[in-house]
């Protein structure tokens, strides 16, 4: 069965998806946090994830990622199944382990006129902006391959931090049907 589509943004709405990295891995003690590749599962997760959200019709106009390697892999995963640009995923090194406030000022300061924005990052921060932007318990917790869009009515991006806005879309990646590797 074909999920519903997203439907498109009415003039003067934006939306925020908010990605976290898929599941990483721990095999080497050694490696620093910033360093850790997905996992097997993560990278099991991510195009099923992406190719999920294509079926939706979703096409974002601004990826941006934190630079860790487990979200750089993510995005670019994500990215490649919904037909975005591998050269245009902005690395954002604010974006490592950062707070709401932060993804904030990060979308704020990148996003300009753009009005579909993905940041693919970790928690506690997007669990914590979801549940700003979309009410307090939307989210017990954004687990990983976790997609969360709301949607927004701001006249710009520098109205994000302390905006209310419309859970429009939320998935894991056990909610979705099984489907063999493409």
């Amino acid at each position: 069965m074909t999920p519903a589509p997203l439907l498109p943004l009415p003039p003067g709405e934006r939306r925020l998806t908010l990605l976290r990295h898929a599941k990483s891995s721990w095999a080497d003690p050694g490696a620093q946090d910033w360093d850790r590749p997905l996992n097997e599962r993560g990278e099991r997760d991510a195009p099923a994830v992406g190719r999920h959200l294509a079926a939706l019709g979703f096409r974002p106009t601004l990826f941006l990622t934190s630079p860790a390697v487990r979200a750089r892999r993510t995005a670019q995963i994500v990215a490649r199944e919904l037909g975005y640009p591998a050269e245009f995923l902005q690395r954002e090194p604010g974006l490592y382990l950062a707070s709401p406030e932060t993804i904030c000022a990060v979308v704020a300061r990148e996003a300009g006129s753009l009005r579909d924005v993905v940041v693919c990052g970790h928690n506690p921060g997007l669990t914590e902006l979801a549940n700003r932007l979309a009410g307090a318990g939307a989210l017990d917790n954004l687990p990983t391959c976790g997609v969360f869009a709301v949607r927004l009515v701001l006249r710009g991006w520098d109205e994000l931090d302390g905006a209310r806005g419309e859970l429009e879309y939320f998935t894991r990646p056990k909610d979705l049907p099984a489907s063999s590797p493409g």
